[in-house]
């Protein structure tokens, strides 16, 4: 049942972090209760992430009771664990509008806290972020503390590795608190390893490990045999040694839950300088047993009953599936047909519908982990070699592995097949996930073909079009439900290659013809659109290349042509149109419908395609604009 309100008077006082600093070790304790059981009531009410945000509750105190924040600068990596943060640098009350338009963002934020020191949305960047910090402390001779914390699954990207690599040859004074929740790259946590850490963390041995240095400096062979031993003694104990070789002082592990070896260990750490990395050990979703069970589950939620686990939003099995429903369905089937076929994903099974697949083709599926450059060049090699690799990625994530996508796939003209999962409009994860740019950054790499479904037919269809295509492709489809259409594609036919598909035909007798050129899945509000004006509409289908028999049609039979795409403006496909009649000398009149040179907030999708003018009232409205301007200059 819901908590009840009285239950959280101690952190109903808590401002900031100043007052979390005044209160003792009963009451450090108390508010982690009422921090967790405040976060489960506010996350069931709103959704969003919270299984990653109950395993850093005890965490969350003790930084803030250690560190002098915001001076000391806390730089948490992706951000699904900063709701107890939030809650803690005065923003308890705006909890209720989380995620949601026009309330606090889901992650990290500069410009929402001054506490917020770094924006975050995607992993891996706390460690280089932080360290940066600690050399502008440094240049700026600032006493500051600059602590990053990364989860285990972070820290399986390369970029996390290179910080790693750079600040253990510094004298940087940095703190990486390595937050383990999953793997199990530790032995079991108990009262001896949190005594050892203790001591080891400790002003004794600390004198004593300096003082050592000083006396055994003049003897290099004795002081490098003192090395090796202290790091052998350290790694029977403790499983520090690959910190240790890269340059930095390990502490671990500990208990990520208990108060009385945290803030102890974090005391004793605040004193030393250098590079630190102090290893905990937490638990996904505690305290709250169902997303302790299926943390996986719980790590991205809608509002659901605190009673019972289950989601408050009606489960409707009448409605359409989604796109990435139809992606797993299709991948499945294919692979069924075609053993070359092999899939991979940057730790994005269930986001990225590869669960299914996973099971009937284990040996044919490649969880990389947050690893998304790798993910790429992996793909490269494996189709170098005959295979046929489909890669599963959300369109955020493979910004991040532009480098690899041109040099490793494109150059060598490679088939490799990017399905790119949650195009377009995000919603409440906001900037840092939104899908507005890959057409544009897409577009211009030579080789690269681009397709865009526009419902559930065209998606299976363009997937195989784009599989038996011997080269790199990319096919596009946004997050939720596909629209269904009359002539669903249920086997693996590939649809005609470069050619798009007049979906409406307009009035012959009309004055003023239009004709709408769709590239997705805004088609449905297209056609709702074309319905209010007698339009033309086509289902393109192909960025990349586009159908140039068509554009030479429809510039000569209709006096407006508006190309309309949930994607930037800039760089995107009616860009490629425009591009093209300039290219041919080619004069017609052109509108652009998409997003515009700005970042889009997190909100509900509907909301935000209102927002930008790219509903059924936008577009109708910018058309008719267009249209009324043009009668006048006339």
């Amino acid at each position: 049942m819901p908590f009840t309100h009285a239950n959280w008077s101690l952190l109903e006082s808590i401002n900031s972090p100043a007052d979390v600093r005044k209160l003792n070790n009963l009451q450090l304790k108390e508010l982690a209760r009422q921090l967790r059981e405040f976060l489960l009531d506010s996350v069931s009410s709103t959704g969003g992430h919270l299984s990653a945000g109950l395993g850093t509750v005890e965490l969350t105190v003790a930084l803030h009771y250690v560190f002098n924040t915001p001076y000391d600068r806390l730089v948490w990596d992706v951000g699904h664990q900063t709701y107890p943060h939030k809650i803690l640098t005065g923003r308890r009350k705006k909890m209720a509008g989380l995620r949601q338009k026009g309330g606090i963002a889901g992650f990290p934020k500069r410009d929402e806290s001054e506490y917020d020191a770094f924006g975050t949305g995607h992993s891996s960047t706390s460690i280089a972020a932080a360290l940066g910090m600690s050399f502008a402390a440094r240049q700026n001779k600032e006493d500051r503390h600059c602590v990053a914390i990364i989860g285990d699954g972070a820290m399986t990207a390369g970029m996390a590795f290179e910080a790693l690599n750079h600040a253990g040859d510094s004298d940087a004074n940095l703190l990486v608190i390595l937050n383990d929740n999953d793997m199990s790259i530790s032995p079991n946590v108990g009262a001896l390893s949190n005594h050892l850490t203790r001591l080891l963390s400790g002003d004794l041995f600390s004198t004593i490990r300096e003082g050592g240095k000083m006396v055994l400096g003049n003897i290099p062979p004795a002081l490098e045999l003192a090395r090796r031993t202290e790091e052998h003694v350290k790694g029977m104990i403790v499983p520090g040694t690959l910190f240790e070789e890269l340059g930095f002082n390990y502490f671990g592990p500990v208990d990520g839950h208990d108060l009385d070896t945290l803030i102890p260990v974090l005391h004793n750490i605040n004193h030393q300088t250098g590079p630190r990395l102090l290893h905990i050990k937490t638990k996904k979703g505690k305290g709250y047993f169902p997303a302790e069970n299926a943390p996986g589950k719980y790590h991205g939620v809608n509002a659901f009953d605190l009673s019972t686990g289950k989601s408050s939003a009606a489960v409707d099995s009448s409605k359409p599936p989604t796109y990435t429903e139809i992606f797993s369905q299709w991948l499945c089937k294919m692979a069924s047909k075609d053993e070359r076929l092999v899939g991979i994903t940057p730790a994005m099974r269930e986001g990225s519908g590869l669960v299914e697949f996973s099971r009937r083709f284990p040996k044919r599926y490649f969880d990389v982990g947050i690893a998304e450059q790798h993910a790429v060049t992996l793909a490269a090699g494996m189709a170098c070699d005959g295979l046929k690799p489909v890669v599963a990625i959300y369109s955020t994530f493979l910004q991040r592995a532009y480098d690899q996508l041109i040099h490793d796939v494109a150059i060598q003209n490679l088939p490799v097949l990017f399905a790119i999962d949650r195009a377009g409009i995000v919603g409440a994860d906001g900037p840092t996930h939104t899908g507005a740019y890959d057409i544009s950054f897409l577009r211009c790499i030579p080789n690269m073909v681009i397709m865009t479904p526009a419902d559930e037919s065209e998606c299976r269809g363009l997937l195989t079009t784009a599989f038996l295509h011997d080269g790199p492709s990319a096919v596009r489809y946004p997050r939720g439900q596909a629209a269904v259409s009359n002539n669903t594609n249920d086997e693996l036919n590939a649809l005609p290659f470069g050619q798009a598909q007049q979906v409406r035909h307009c009035s012959k007798t009309k004055n003023h013809k239009v004709a709408l050129l769709v590239f997705g899945s805004l088609l449905a509000t297209s056609l709702d659109v074309a319905e209010e004006i007698d339009a033309s509409v086509y289902s393109m289908r192909f960025v990349k290349p586009l159908d140039q028999n068509m554009l030479k049609y429809a510039a000569k039979h209709y006096d407006l042509l508006v190309t309309i795409e949930d994607n930037a403006i800039a760089g995107g496909a009616g860009s490629a149109v425009a591009e093209y009649f300039n290219s041919m000398n080619i004069k017609t009149d052109l509108l652009h419908i998409g997003f515009p040179d700005v970042l889009i907030n997190h909100g509900k999708p509907e909301e935000l395609l209102a927002d930008w003018k790219l509903d059924k009232t936008g577009i109708l409205h910018s058309i008719q604009t267009r249209i009324k301007n043009t009668s006048v200059n006339k």
